[in-house]
């Protein structure tokens, strides 16, 4: 009798699994369909035993989305449902590629879709800031890839409307997510060579870009040496006082009629941090031997550098040439696709323990401005401080922000922030940093307060 009991509850199972496959595998259809909105994960109770997986949504399904989906999708504890392209037949491609149940055209219905607990934005840059501010309406964590806008009054209102939510806002500066970075800053934390003096880093990619791009890109200092400047920040471990940026034309002569630093596709910095702390930095558009990224920092006590990294570690010995078998990798996607997806992973470990996102809206926004500065510098031919940036945002209210061309015109009460260390005077606290100084009440509260008075 035991027998046949259990013969027919391996059937049943058998009939209830080959159902389930045969739902997950069937065709999406390009336009949504919702089951009933269920909980969000992240405000079930605690005292649960088994946590319900964080659903996730992607928004942007080239290059890099397919590498931050990739990446989700052996997460632990988190789960891509759907997915958006405007080409529809890119996002069903990601979708059946990863398994995703439902794929669209249209990025709204991936913010909107109440299954969704965040959303990764792998959009083009101009969309970020009006897909940000919308997850954050819609109660969604949100991770973006920089930039989050090109326009700093714009960045700090999609980081307030986060902060005013109390949604998790993670920006991706993949860099700092690099193991052979990672190793410098433990060298700097460990005091393995001592106290920072001197902080170097280079960026020289394998090819110019096309005229195309660079035309209306915002300039060598904002879209390329962003990164640079910002992983000097991350290894100095300090906010920047202030900058001195010079640029010019060598590799592709067509740019120099582009305004600004558009027309530039060689520049260098020079960044001053407290201590005496100077970071140097170098980027060009063109490296003949393939994609060159290091640092180096020089301590009271030694130095450490990072090397290129190659597709292998094989080198040829010869009576006129001994080195390795092969150039460095040659496209960014190569160099750092370990970075993207550990960078991914620690966004979706945020997220399953509620821990302190790694890389914050505040990082973004402080690369902006870093970036900004430079390219001032660069037009003005002299040092910019940091704070002659951010003291010209001016918010009425967190997410209603403007720039004052005039410091003689800042509205009566209102109080610049005098650097980056008073940042916090136009970007309200984290859902992270508000959980940590049990901080309570919302943006209106504070300033009822007196903050910026």
């Amino acid at each position: 009798v035991i027998i046949k009991i259990m013969a027919r509850l391996s059937s049943v199972l058998v009939c209830l699994l080959a159902a389930k496959s045969a739902s997950a595998f069937a065709p999406p259809s390009s336009r949504l369909t919702h089951d009933v909105a269920r909980p969000s994960a992240l405000q079930m109770s605690t005292d649960s035993e088994a946590k319900e997986p964080v659903k996730v949504g992607v928004i942007g399904c080239g290059r890099i989305g397919i590498v931050h989906l990739g990446a989700i999708n052996k997460a632990p504890g988190v789960r891509p449902i759907v997915v958006s392209n405007p080409t529809v037949s890119k996002a069903e491609n990601a979708a059946k590629t990863f398994g995703v149940p439902k794929f669209t055209s249209d990025a709204m219905e991936v913010i909107e879709d109440p299954e969704v607990d965040a959303v990764w934005i792998c959009s083009p840059s101009q969309f970020h800031a009006d897909q940000i501010k919308a997850c954050a309406a819609n109660g969604k964590h949100v991770f973006c890839e920089k930039p989050i806008a090109t326009d700093l009054a714009e960045t700090v209102e999609a980081i307030n409307a986060c902060n005013e939510a109390g949604v998790k806002l993670m920006i991706g500066l993949q860099r700092r997510f690099d193991p052979n970075f990672l190793r410098v800053k433990k060298a700097i934390e460990d005091k393995e060579v001592g106290d920072p003096i001197i902080i170097k880093t280079c960026s020289r990619d394998p090819s110019p870009p096309p005229y195309e791009y660079v035309k209306g890109g915002g300039g060598i200092f904002n879209d390329m040496a962003v990164h640079d400047l910002d992983m000097t920040r991350f290894l100095a471990g300090e906010d920047p006082i202030e900058i001195l940026a010079v640029g010019s034309c060598h590799i592709d002569k067509s740019i120099e009629d582009l305004p600004g630093s558009e027309a530039f596709d060689t520049a260098t910095c020079i960044v001053r941090y407290p201590n005496g702390v100077n970071a140097m930095v170098d980027v060009c558009r063109q490296s003949s031997y393939g994609y060159d990224q290091r640092a180096e920092v020089l301590g009271s006590k030694g130095m450490i550098a990072t090397d290129n990294v190659y597709p292998n570690t094989a080198k040829i010995y010869r009576n006129d040439f001994t080195g390795n078998a092969d150039m460095p990798f040659d496209f960014f996607l190569s160099r750092y696709f370990e970075a993207y997806v550990t960078e991914t992973e620690a966004f979706c470990e945020s997220l399953v323990n509620d821990s302190e996102v790694p890389c914050t809206g505040v990082d973004g926004l402080v690369a902006l401005v870093m970036s900004i500065a430079a390219d001032k510098s660069a037009a003005e031919n002299r040092w910019v401080k940091f704070s002659e940036v951010i003291e010209q945002v001016y918010c009425s209210s967190p997410t209603e922000c403007s720039l004052l061309a005039n410091s003689d015109m800042f509205p009566d009460g209102f109080k610049p922030a005098s650097g980056i260390a008073e940042i916090g005077n136009i970007v309200v606290p984290d859902v992270d940093q508000k959980k940590e100084k049990g901080e309570k009440g919302s943006f209106m509260d504070k300033v009822m307060k007196g903050i910026w008075s």
